[in-house]
């Protein structure tokens, strides 16, 4: 017995000796961060900004590549499925959360499928119209609605889209439905709105902040508790009389589910070191957002932040019965 004891733990540190080893000499090669979502987004700005300071901490490069399409779901499939290594990872928004709900059949599950390495950020939403909406605050936008119902375009960039939960929030919160247009991306959808094609969009401050500032688009409410720095004329919508309408979407990292925990470990404190980075913070400052804290930026909290959020939108997509599949 004592020697099938002796020779199981020799098996057992001979099996794991490679994973030790590879955790104490990580990264020894590039690192790649999946971004669910074409180039030139707003998720992908945030990743390349982090990913730029994350090669400086790591010694490194990291590198990030576009796999779009299917609301995200593509790409995290892709992550989800790749060797449990801490060389492919997956930088995904709240979409993380939503497309558990919007999509009745997924390849993989958010909770249970990936390692979960820590929140980059918490990007706040603005509601925007056409720059010649009738409309000139909240308020007037709010009866817009109301008044003219089904009438009024809503634009969004595809079902799961930040865009797209925040209408859905929206228009719960005015208890008045909107004919929805989903684009093919957050650009074309601009596009439109600038050009007047649609009416009304809510999307995240990475996206609108300069066309508001240039006056391309009118913005009317921010989607958090406290004006911003970046925005400092537009209301908050608990400001303008809509409590409750109150959305962030947020980002973070993941790893494929089996990652060794040292390499999660490493991997979440050189996220911490980039969201300290001067640079990563004052781009993120000019695009209305700021570097989730320390705190936030770990396992634990990403996981709990995920579960949670599942949790929140699942009722509110399942009301509005639209479903991705």
């Amino acid at each position: 017995m004592k020697k099938l004891i002796a020779a199981l733990g020799v098996a057992t540190a001979l099996t794991l000796a490679p994973q030790i080893a590879a955790a104490q000499d990580f990264p020894a090669q590039p690192i790649t961060i999946v971004v669910p979502f074409a180039a030139g987004g707003p998720t992908d700005t945030v990743t390349r900004l982090v990913a730029q300071a994350m090669s400086q901490d790591l010694g490194q490069q990291v590198v990030v590549e576009n796999v779009g399409g299917a609301g995200g779901t593509l790409g995290a499939a892709r992550v989800a499925q790749a060797e449990a290594n801490g060389y492919t990872l997956l930088l995904h928004h709240i979409g993380m959360a939503t497309t558990a709900t919007l999509y009745r059949e997924l390849p993989y599950n958010a909770i249970e499928d990936f390692e979960h390495v820590g929140l980059v950020t918490e990007v706040p939403m603005v509601m925007v119209g056409r720059p010649d909406l009738e409309a000139n605050s909240m308020e007037e936008v709010v009866a817009y609605v109301r008044e003219n119902g089904e009438d009024v375009m809503y634009a969004n960039a595809g079902i799961g889209a930040a865009s797209h939960l925040c209408g859905l929030l929206f228009m719960d919160a005015v208890d008045t439905q909107m004919t929805t247009i989903p684009y093919q991306g957050t650009g074309p959808a601009l596009t439109d709105l600038m050009g007047g094609q649609v009416d009304l969009m809510c999307d995240q401050t990475t996206n609108t902040t300069n066309q508001i500032r240039d006056g391309s688009i009118k913005g009317f409410a921010v989607t958090v508790p406290e004006r911003l720095d970046a925005l400092p004329d537009i209301a908050t919508a608990a400001e303008s009389g809509l409590d409750g309408f109150e959305v962030t979407i947020w980002h973070g990292v993941y790893a494929p589910k089996g990652t060794p925990e040292d390499v999660v470990a490493r991997l979440s404190q050189s996220l911490q070191v980039a969201l300290q980075d001067e640079t990563v913070i004052e781009r993120f400052a000019d695009l209305g957002t700021a570097p989730s804290s320390q705190e936030d930026a770990t396992p634990e909290a990403l996981k709990a932040k995920l579960e949670a959020e599942i949790n929140l939108w699942r009722p509110i997509i399942e009301a509005a019965g639209v479903y991705a599949n």
